[in-house]
């Protein structure tokens, strides 16, 4: 088995045709990009499977831009343990999803999956079963240079009773997609920040009325809310349980997953 000889990413375009989405997300998340349909110089050219196959595990973390059915063939018999397999994440050439394919939390396929999604403005695509009973997705809105403390209190505050544990992940604008205290909070929980385009939001003002439009918001942002929208486009079948609460310069929303509810409460009720 090859050593890991490079702890960071790599890229893997199935397709010429892919290379410009390689490129992009090289330019923000670094890494070696491949260029496969460029590989080969001897008489007989050796397979995509197997030249990926000799580079698998010099990452520790790959993007196969491409169908999820190439990356599964191409990983047929590599993966031996989730604690030292490399983290695969599957982007369609299209760039609409991000699927955290291997190694999702041991390898950080999970995390990878966010950075590359609010890179592309793809969906994040999570199967891991810790993320699949949170119920609670938090969406925030901040004025600029906010401590991770005001973060911290504001999110909190709007949970009341509700656990910490139970948010699958915290979504805002991507003019707040570099605020320190909000990437140091997120950090501190393991929590993933989804990011959505001022165009995503303004453009999904149907998923329901801003409860609290902001003329500051709207004067600085472009926008009615942030919180309240970014909360309910990440969780389409929710329902806002909090609207939205502000708190030392940030504002909090919170969205329940009904279907996540329905099933915890089905399975409570089964007789074992």
């Amino acid at each position: 088995m090859n050593k890991l000889v490079d702890h960071g990413l790599g890229i893997w375009p199935v397709r010429a045709e892919a290379g410009p989405l390689a490129g992009l997300l090289q330019s923000h998340l670094g890494g070696t990009c491949y260029q496969p349909w460029m590989m080969n110089t001897e008489s007989q050219p050796i397979g995509q499977k197997a030249r990926f196959a000799a580079h698998y595990r010099q990452h520790r973390q790959w993007l196969i831009l491409g169908a999820t059915g190439i990356a599964v063939r191409f990983l047929d018999g590599l993966p031996q343990d989730k604690l030292s397999d490399p983290a695969v994440v599957v982007v369609d050439e299209a760039g609409r999803f991000a699927i955290s394919l291997l190694a999702g939390h041991e390898g950080g396929a999970n995390q990878l999956a966010y950075q590359v999604a609010a890179v592309i403005g793809a969906v994040p695509v999570i199967t891991t079963a810790t993320e699949a009973i949170k119920p609670l997705v938090v969406g925030i809105g901040c004025r600029k240079g906010v401590s991770v403390e005001q973060i911290s209190d504001a999110i909190l505050a709007a949970l009341g009773e509700r656990n910490l544990t139970e948010v699958r992940e915290i979504a805002t604008v991507d003019l707040k997609a570099n605020e320190l205290g909000l990437l140091a909070f997120c950090q501190q929980h393991a929590l993933p920040l989804r990011i959505f385009s001022h165009a995503t939001v303004a453009a999904r003002a149907w998923r329901g009325a801003v409860t609290q439009p902001s003329a500051w918001v709207q004067q600085n942002v472009g926008l009615d809310g942030v919180c309240e929208p970014c909360a309910l486009i990440a969780a389409p079948r929710g329902v806002l349980i909090v609207q939205k609460t502000a708190l030392n310069g940030v504002a909090v929303a919170v969205v329940q997953d009904l279907l996540i509810e329905i099933k915890k409460s089905e399975s409570a009720g089964l007789e074992i």
